[in-house]
């Protein structure tokens, strides 16, 4: 058994997932190999695709040499642009936005020609809908990292946008433009798939499982749902004093972690955090940073920047140092950094929403707040640090171990890859 896994890139969260899927395959057995739009790391058994190149007519080539002499004689002019693009009339806040057309063919990579199986996973400007489920004649298993396969384009259909001076979500109320755009974007990827028959669909959570069923574009195709995995030896804990002296981490706060590529996104919620903590009277409380680009936190004698980690092994160390994570998402699928954060022995709290509620056991490895808004926030917050020992960090990695551990992972996906197999 062949597979090929497809993905966009190599780095960020969807492609930390797919990587390590990857690499959990070969590690059982399994024969993968990764295709890449664009590669930054050494990944093992790994290419890159070529995008197409664009045909030139001769008509289009006597078109460009007619405009190139009426340009010289000023007679020409480049014709107005007749309306705004889509995405330039959205909200800069939101999230990506991405339509189901590219310049790439997948089916002319090696990998694809060798493989029985193919994997698809975070594909935003790699894969050409249309093209492919039409050349294509293999059994195909789409990996969700988001919402946008089934989307309108956006990757996810933020449903809240802001935050209210009471602390509760702003709902999101759809322009006619947007509800329009993404009305026939869907079409288009209905269009596309129509008439494939061997597709199904993977979700991490199970609330991006249902939301994929409830879909127009994937109704009643199979869904199944199988959470990431990690490597228990690079997510471990590590001791605590240790920890904190590489970190500068002063042994006597409370150390509540936040981890985010950046602030300015209203779904990753930061701004729920922020006004939590403003109003929790505790001195000895410290908030550890960790990203690229969050101006939003001020830097004070309560708040350290540890700015972008890389390094897995050094960010399991981030996780052992602190004594809570917090993850404020408003919206979200199956975050790494929970994972990441559990496997490392350390209790999160988050709000009750997508596959957050699937991996916070309330009272067990964390707390779940009672509902999105500052207040519930404070009320959790308060409740742990009233009582930062109240959970068993060996627990919370022994359960965590059970259902993340990257060799369930690759079992998971190489049981269902035979079984679509054999038909």
């Amino acid at each position: 058994m062949k597979t090929l896994i497809v993905n966009t890139y190599d780095r960020g969260g969807a492609a930390n997932s797919c990587v390590r899927l990857h690499k959990g395959l070969l590690k059982i057995g399994v024969s993968s190999k990764l295709l890449l739009q664009k590669q930054t790391k050494n990944v093992p058994n790994s290419e890159v695709a070529e995008p197409l190149k664009p045909k030139i007519t001769k008509i289009k080539k006597a078109q460009k040499g007619v405009k190139k002499i009426l340009k010289e004689f000023k007679l020409y002019s480049e014709p107005p642009l007749k309306e705004i693009p889509f995405v330039w009339k959205r909200s800069s806040n939101l999230e990506m936005f991405s339509y189901p057309e590219s310049n790439y063919d997948i089916t002319q990579s090696s990998g694809y020609e060798e493989a029985d199986i193919i994997n698809l996973h975070w594909v935003a400007n790699f894969l050409d809908y249309s093209s492919f489920f039409k050349k294509n004649e293999k059994p195909v298993v789409w990996t969700l990292h988001d919402m946008n396969p089934f989307s309108g384009g956006e990757h996810y259909t933020e449903l809240f946008k802001g935050i209210d001076e009471s602390g509760y979500p702003i709902k999101r109320i759809l322009s006619d433009f947007e509800e329009q755009e993404f009305k026939a974007v869907i079409e288009r990827k209905k269009e596309a798939i129509k008439g494939f028959k061997n597709l199904t669909v993977v979700a991490p959570s199970q609330w991006l499982a249902n939301e994929a069923r409830k879909s127009e574009v994937f109704k009643g195709r199979p869904v199944h749902c199988i959470p990431y995995g990690l490597d228990p030896k690079i997510f471990a804990p590590r001791d605590k004093a240790f920890s904190r002296e590489l970190l500068s981490i002063p042994a006597e706060k409370k150390m509540v972690l936040f981890v985010a590529d950046s602030t300015s996104i209203p779904r990753k919620g930061f701004s729920f955090l922020k006004k939590a903590l403003q109003k929790i009277e505790d001195e000895n409380i410290l908030l550890c940073a960790i990203g690229s680009n969050n101006s939003e936190i001020e830097t004070d004698k309560n708040i350290i920047q540890l700015g972008s980690i890389t390094d897995e092994r050094l960010m399991s160390v981030a996780y052992s140092a602190a004594d809570l994570f917090v993850i404020p998402s408003i919206m979200d699928n199956l975050p790494n950094t929970v994972i990441e954060s559990l496997m490392c022995g350390t209790p999160v709290i988050g709000f009750p929403i997508g596959g957050i509620s699937d991996m916070i056991i309330h009272e067990e490895n964390g707390l779940l707040t009672r509902d999105i808004s500052v207040d519930s926030l404070v009320e959790a917050l308060n409740k742990f640090l009233a009582k930062p020992k109240r959970f068993n960090r060996e627990k919370i990695r022994m359960e965590a171990l059970k259902i993340y551990d990257e060799k369930i992972q690759a079992e998971n996906y190489k049981n269902l890859f035979k079984k679509i197999l054999k038909g």
